[in-house]
Parts: C-alpha cells; sequence; structure tokens
C-alpha cells in the first residue's frame, strides 16, 4: 500500500513538471541558462521543470543544478503539502548526495564537508526527529572533510545533537564524548576566527597605511564583519550549552580517570590543561600534574605558558615573566603569539601591573591588528586609572575620554565587539566631564595631558 502511494505522488509529481527524458545533451546549455535566469530573481515556479531536465540529463554540466537546486527544492517543501511535501524533502537529501558525485570541489578544494554538512543541517531544518542520523551525518562530514565544513551554524548544530543526544540519556553518548567533541569544535572555530582575522588585517593594514580601500575591498571588509559576528554568536551560544557540564566538578574527575591511559598523548594533555584553565580550575594541584607532564613531553609555547601561570600562582613573578617572554619566543604563528601575549596582558592586569599590561596588549595588536579584545583591555586599564591620574578632579576624569576612544577601536577593526565596544564606550563616556564642566572649565577643545603611566592625551569635546 505505501509503494501504491510513493508511485503515486511520484506520478504526479512528474505529469506536473511534464519532463522531457528525451533532451538532448546539446540542448542543455541552453535549458541551464533558463533556469539559472529564473532561480536568480527568484522565481523558483517558473525554474523548476528547465532546471530538473538539466539534473536529468545533464547532471555534470554545471554546480548551478546544485546550488540553485537547492534554493527551488527547499522553496518548492514550502509550497507543498501532504505527500508531495515529503517526497520533495526526500528528493533535497538526495540533491546533495548528486552534488557531492558531481562537485565535490570548487576551484580544485574539496567542498564535500561543506555540502554534507549542510545536508545534515537541512535535515534539521526539516523536522527530522533522529538526533543520531543528524549527527551521524554531522560527523560524516567532519571526518571527511573538516575543512570546508566551516559554516559556524552547522558547527553549533553538530555539538548541539550530540549535546542533546547526552541530556535525553542516549547510551552511545558519555559525557567524556560530549567533552572531547567540545574540545575538537573549539579548536575548529578558533581556525575559523583566525582565517578572517587574516583577511581582514590585510584591509586594516592597508587602512593604516593611508590607502584607499577598493569598492571590492570595503564589500569583503563588510562581509568578514557579518562573519565574524555569526562565529562569535555561534561561539558564545555553543560555550553556553556546556557551561553546566564543563565544570572543576566534573572534568578533574573525568580527566583524573583518564589521566593514565593519556599522559603520553600531547593533545590530550593540550586540551585538558586548556580546558581546566578556561573553566579556572587551575588551582587544583592535578592541573600541575597536567601541566608537567605536558611539559617533560613537549617544550611548546603552550607549555611555557602554562609553567608561567604556575610560578605566577606560587608568587615568583620574576620566574613567572621568564616563561611568559619563552612562550612568546617559541611561537612562530603571530596569531597564535597574539593570543599568548593578550593572555599575558590579562595576567598583568589582574595584579595591577597596568605598564606591563598594556605593554603585551599592544604587543598583541601588533601581531594581530583585529584583535579588538586588546584595545578594550587597554580601555579597561585607563578607566581603572581615573584617580590616579590627572592634577584635578575634571582632568582625572578625563581619563575616561581616553577610555572611551580606546573602547570603540575595538569595535572598528572587530565587528563582532561592535555591541560590548559601545556599551563599554558609553559607560566611559558617562563618567567623563559633562558639557556643563566643560563650559565651567572654559576649556572646550583644549588638550589634557596624563604625565602618569598613560603618558598619553586626549582633546576635550567641543560643547
Amino acid at each position: 500500500m505505501k509503494n501504491l502511494k510513493f508511485f503515486g505522488v511520484l506520478a504526479t509529481v512528474l505529469f506536473h513538471l511534464n519532463y522531457s527524458f528525451s533532451q538532448s545533451n546539446e540542448e542543455c546549455p541552453q535549458t541551464l541558462s533558463i533556469f539559472a535566469e529564473f532561480a536568480k530573481v527568484k522565481n523558483y515556479d517558473s525554474a523548476f521543470k528547465p532546471w530538473m531536465m538539466v539534473r536529468q540529463n545533464c547532471p555534470k554540466i554545471n554546480k548551478a543544478i546544485y546550488s540553485y537546486g537547492e534554493r527551488i527544492l527547499k522553496d518548492t517543501i514550502n509550497k507543498s503539502s501532504g505527500e508531495q511535501k515529503e517526497f520533495y524533502k526526500k528528493d533535497l537529501l538526495v540533491l546533495y548526495d548528486e552534488w557531492v558525485k558531481h562537485f565535490p570541489k570548487e576551484k580544485n578544494k574539496s567542498v564535500v564537508g561543506k555540502i554534507i554538512s549542510s545536508k545534515a543541517q537541512t535535515m534539521l531544518d526539516l523536522g527530522i526527529l533522529d538526533l543520531k542520523t543528524i549527527y551521524d551525518v554531522f560527523d560524516t562530514a567532519f571526518k571527511t572533510d573538516a575543512e570546508s565544513f566551516s559554516n559556524p551554524k552547522h558547527l553549533y548544530n553538530y555539538f548541539k545533537t550530540l549535546y542533546n543526544r547526552y541530556q535525553k540519556n542516549d547510551n552511545g553518548v558519555s559525557m567524556e564524548l560530549v567533552i572531547n567533541k567540545y574540545d575538537e569544535l573549539s579548536e575548529k572555530f578558533e581556525v575559523e576566527t583566525v582565517k578572517l582575522s587574516k583577511k581582514l588585517d590585510i584591509l586594516l593594514k592597508k587602512e593604516e597605511e593611508g590607502l584607499i580601500l577598493t569598492s571590492r575591498e570595503i564589500r569583503n571588509k563588510k562581509a568578514y564583519g557579518v562573519n565574524s559576528s555569526a562565529i562569535s554568536q555561534y561561539l558564545k551560544n555553543f560555550n553556553t550549552i556546556i557551561a553546566s557540564e564543563a565544570t572543576c566538578t566534573n572534568l578533574i574527575p573525568l580527566y583524573k580517570r583518564n589521566f593514565e591511559a593519556n599522559k603520553i598523548d600531547v593533545i590530550w594533555l593540550k586540551r585538558a590543561v586548556n580546558r581546566m584553565d578556561g573553566k579556572d580550575c587551575s588551582d587544583d594541584p592535578f592541573f600541575v600534574t597536567l601541566v608537567e607532564t605536558w611539559y617533560g613531553l613537549e617544550r611548546s609555547a603552550g607549555t611555557a605558558y602554562y609553567l608561567g601561570i604556575l610560578n605566577d600562582k606560587r608568587g615568583e613573578s620574576s620566574k613567572a615573566l621568564k616563561y611568559y617572554k619563552e612562550s612568546i619566543a617559541l611561537e612562530t604563528d603571530k596569531y597564535k603569539k597574539a593570543k599568548i601575549l593578550l593572555k599575558i596582558a590579562n595576567r598583568f592586569k589582574k595584579v595591577k601591573r597596568k605598564v606591563s599590561a598594556r605593554r603585551y596588549a599592544l604587543k598583541a595588536l601588533s601581531n594581530q591588528p583585529s584583535l579588538g579584545k586588546a584595545y578594550l583591555l587597554i580601555a579597561s586599564l585607563y578607566a581603572d586609572s581615573a584617580n590616579d591620574c590627572g592634577d584635578s578632579q575634571f582632568n582625572k576624569r578625563a581619563v575616561y575620554w581616553l577610555a572611551a576612544q580606546t573602547a570603540l577601536k575595538a569595535s572598528r577593526v572587530d565587528a563582532s565587539l561592535k555591541k560590548d565596544a559601545s556599551k563599554s564606550a558609553e559607560s566611559y563616556k558617562g563618567r567623563a566631564p559633562s558639557k556643563t564642566d566643560i563650559f565651567t572649565e572654559g576649556n572646550e577643545g583644549s588638550i589634557i595631558k596624563f604625565n602618569c603611566w598613560i603618558k598619553s592625551s586626549v582633546k576635550v569635546p567641543k560643547l
């Protein structure tokens, strides 16, 4: 009975399309052009028939069959109901498989991970409830071609499907698997962030040199900002999901239990140390064991940095600084170096060594100009110095203008920080002298110098 129903639906669809299976291969380019023009203006109803003709007769002629076909079928699904809707849903999933078969590469680079992860995301969007099946498709995409599996929404849902299975007490999903996948995907998010930063830094450097961006570069800069914001948002959601599980209470016993089996695995040790530090578990004695074991296997920027942290905690500042400097010297990748430099800057901020904190934040920016968090850190250092700089109450509060200006630099180099940077800048401006104060002082437009550790100046705003 089910087969009869299915073939009945299929017959209805074929009748509706009036497929022309006799179409010759010579006619395919013209038909391709016809459906592509309709698809470009989102007239998917008119595009459907010529698109299906090309798909059936010339599946290798152009990847537009699949990129536009995805849109055409999604539109058709939205406009259908009942058995026809289910038929088109299944056909869309088949389309992804055909895409991988006929066009697995773009510009000589694999896009298999991108296509298969899109299939998994579509399964979610279509309301398929089998989480294991969806997760397995995501997992296949990641294991087959992690390079092109870069969409932040897809990466987030890859993890979320696993986490949801864990919450539903799926026997195949342990907390250890969830934590390991979280670490793996955290690294992937970092890779994608750095890719964008590298592209953006080229344009920021060009602007810094006083060169004019081309219209294409301006569009690209905007696109990088949008993508950076998307990564930032999904990464935030990603971290929120795991927050209740990745606690010191759970992590420490987990890592202790698996330590013997992994104590010569550098990747495992690195991830365990990073996770414990990230969750403020570094006060536990087992953190010392992990760091020293890792250092015994590998003398690297990472191990040197964490030895710096251990010495910091012991109050041995000079030793800590020695290891921090070693960490920077050992790191050859300037983006990883920037990350370490910013971490060191934050360490110095915690112990109120403002000059050192700013120096390391600026070094981080010299390696990665798009590292907006460094500007936010410097801005907070200035704001924390309001009572220590300036020879009058007005001049002390003027420090907040400098803090606000510095915070806004963060949003100019990193669009994902626009909200936080604007919020910080407004907060600082609210503590700076008011228009009434400026009028009373009569110093509109004058320059105020800060001869304290800041060694900088700010211009009093005009009324």
